[in-house]
């Protein structure tokens, strides 16, 4: 891990192209979940000017109608132009299911987990904060009639030195009647100050280009797992090379990063360390992972602890886990980790 005393990490609202994207992907797998907790889901998607297409590998038992979940999360996100959606779903390729059907991990892949004791979160400053300050905007379109001129669509960072806010930079989307210095101070009263504190205006890039009213689909195209950095850790500790959303737990991608979060915030908060990171490796086929490493910043052993006490097969991850479950639509957006709703956050 690079320590620096300058960090920046961003995060985006349920509104930007490509957490529409994972939003839709994983209120597919959701559904299929719902029916079939079985199910073997792979599925991805990818929009933009009008149009969304869906594809992937399931193996389940479940009937889903994509295209209406599909539509469903767009209008539920705050979209109400059309989509014209293509679908194209197959069935998991067999030399990947023999792997899974006896328990291995369904691809090769390395996983990391990190936790810090710098917020309550327990993830890094800015990273937090970004995710705060983009939720809050979806909070105030949502529910405060002030900002009735919010559209979905944005984008926040913060940066820090030796843990102080230096930047902070929001960029909202707006309906073209709201003048720019008008909702300039709005942001800076009601979006930044509650959750940042006292900083200087010039500090706070609100809407730098001055005018944002295109967002979403209209403007860019958006994708499954393009998104990984805010998903994860900012960017800020290391980030293993498959995305989330989309994918059943059979996919360690995803089973093994929440447990190796889960294994990294409980060595903190349980004293042992200040910061903690925790990696895997994994190969197909086989039902432990080929490495188990744990960094702490003191001598605490973690690794022992975890090989001891844990296991780390898929099988076993999704029974102390219990994800097979219809939760992860909810991880879609504002990060996977910092929300003690869900199982690896306990």
């Amino acid at each position: 891990m690079i320590i620096s005393n300058w960090q920046t990490a961003e995060s985006v609202t349920e509104g930007h192209p490509d957490k529409i994207c994972d939003q839709i992907s994983d209120a597919i797998l959701d559904a299929y979940l719902e029916q079939d907790p079985m199910s073997r889901v792979a599925v991805e998607s990818a929009g933009g000017h009008g149009e969304l297409f869906i594809f992937g590998e399931v193996t389940s038992k479940a009937t889903v109608d994509h295209a209406a979940i599909a539509r469903k999360v767009y209008q539920e996100i705050g979209y109400n132009e059309p989509l014209k959606i293509t679908v194209n779903v197959v069935a998991q390729s067999p030399d990947i299911a023999m792997g899974v059907d006896t328990g291995g991990a369904g691809d090769q892949g390395m996983m990391y987990g990190y936790a810090t004791n710098e917020t309550s979160s327990f993830l890094p400053k800015p990273l937090d904060l970004s995710h705060k300050l983009a939720k809050r905007l979806t909070d105030l379109r949502r529910n405060d009639k002030r900002f009735s001129w919010l559209r979905p669509d944005g984008k926040t960072q913060v940066t820090t030195k030796n843990g102080v806010v230096k930047t902070v930079v929001v960029s909202t989307q707006h309906t073209p009647d709201i003048k720019t210095e008008k909702l300039r101070q709005l942001i800076l009263k009601e979006l930044i100050s509650p959750i940042v504190g006292k900083i200087a205006p010039e500090h706070c890039l609100i809407n730098p280009t001055g005018h944002f009213v295109l967002g979403g689909f209209e403007a860019d195209t958006g994708l499954t797992g393009r998104k990984i950095m805010v998903d994860t850790y900012g960017g800020l500790a290391p980030q293993g090379g498959g995305a989330f959303s989309g994918k059943d737990p059979t996919k360690v991608d995803r089973s093994a990063a929440y447990m190796a979060r889960y294994l990294a915030k409980n060595i903190v908060t349980s004293g042992h360390a200040n910061k903690c990171l925790v990696s895997f490796s994994y190969a197909i086929g086989y039902d432990q992972p080929v490495m188990v490493e744990c960094w702490t910043d003191t001598s605490y052993d973690g690794r022992k602890w975890i090989v001891k006490n844990f296991d780390l097969s898929p099988a076993g991850i999704i029974k102390f886990l219990d994800l097979r479950r219809p939760i992860y639509r909810q991880t879609a957006a504002y990060g996977h980790f910092g929300n003690n709703q869900f199982p690896w956050e306990k």
